[in-house]
């Protein structure tokens, strides 16, 4: 599996710091990568739509991620927007995040 991970937006967003982060199954742990693919399967990543509901209005500071994932000859890609309601889909993304901040700390 393999996931493309992109952040954007927030209160102090700068545009060149949102860098997209590839990350590899075979950078995981047994443990992170079981987690990984127990989140995709959860909130039925393939089915999802490729764009959430728009923000409400005055949400300007709220984060967009776009996600892509490949796996099993799938890829799909689907651009989310804060706040979330799926708690399996939160979840996935703040496991995400975690992973992006890990891969672009020095």
């Amino acid at each position: 599996m393999r996931i493309e991970f992109k952040m954007e937006g927030g209160l102090a967003h700068f545009p060149g710091l949102a860098r997209p982060v590839c990350i590899d199954s075979e950078q995981l742990s047994q443990e992170e990568l079981v987690e990984l693919e127990t989140l995709v399967e959860k909130v039925r990543f393939f089915e999802l739509p490729s764009r959430s509901a728009p923000p409400t209005k005055g949400a300007a500071d709220y984060y967009t991620y776009t996600v892509t994932v490949k796996a099993g000859g799938r890829r799909h890609t689907v651009r989310l927007t804060d706040p979330m309601e799926d708690a399996n889909l939160q979840r996935l993304i703040t496991v995400l995040r975690t992973r992006a901040q890990a891969l672009h700390s020095p």
